[in-house]
């Protein structure tokens, strides 16, 4: 009796055993991330699969192409500076070791400053820019001889500036955590680098 008290046990444990490991693969299943194939589904997804492969390719090649243009421009000088790329309308804050510690996008006025090497002149923390705009974090490296004034700035409400066509101002508008960056960045003196 002993003897068969012990297999009913065995042949119990092994049972519930079993149906654990299947109630496991069930959920395994299941999982968002493990979707079921379906019988009419599942030629599609072969289809699929092969499109993935090309997509993937496409998109290791579309995100190389991408960091490219975010790469701080050759020829922009070396060692901690800010560089200001005129047709990318793109800044970058670069750090002693030639590297970029960020970049961002930007909004010019309607005048740019010329190509070249300067400095930041002066900052001032809040003040109201030339188109009416309450603006912080104002950093300005260079006046012209006609007097326009360029610098980077941000609206304090994160509005894109709206350049009157026929004034002539240089300011480069910001967004306002960049603003915040550039004017932790960017104190007196830091070399200003805008390349064309």
């Amino acid at each position: 009796m002993a003897r068969s008290s012990s297999g009913i046990i065995v042949a119990t444990l092994t049972v519930a055993a079993l149906a654990g490991v299947g109630f496991l693969a069930f959920q395994a299943e299941a999982a968002p991330d493990h979707p079921a194939a379906h019988a009419s589904g599942q030629a599609a997804g072969k289809a699929k699969d092969g499109e993935q492969g090309k997509d993937k390719a496409a998109g290791a090649a579309g995100q190389e192409q991408a960091k490219a243009p975010n790469a701080v421009p050759e020829n922009s000088g070396t060692g901690l500076r800010v560089v200001y790329g005129l047709a990318q309308k793109r800044v970058w804050l670069v750090g002693s070791d030639g590297k970029a510690t960020r970049t961002f996008e930007v909004a010019p006025s309607t005048v740019n400053p010329p190509a070249g090497s300067y400095l930041v002149t002066s900052r001032t923390p809040t003040v109201t820019g030339s188109d009416g705009v309450p603006i912080e974090h104002v950093v300005r490296f260079h006046r012209d001889a006609a007097g326009i004034v360029f610098g980077f700035s941000s609206a304090v409400d994160g509005s894109s500036p709206n350049p009157d066509s026929t004034k002539k101002t240089g300011g480069i508008r910001e967004q306002p955590a960049d603003g915040r960056a550039m004017w932790e960045f960017a104190v007196n003196n830091t070399p200003v680098v805008v390349v064309p």
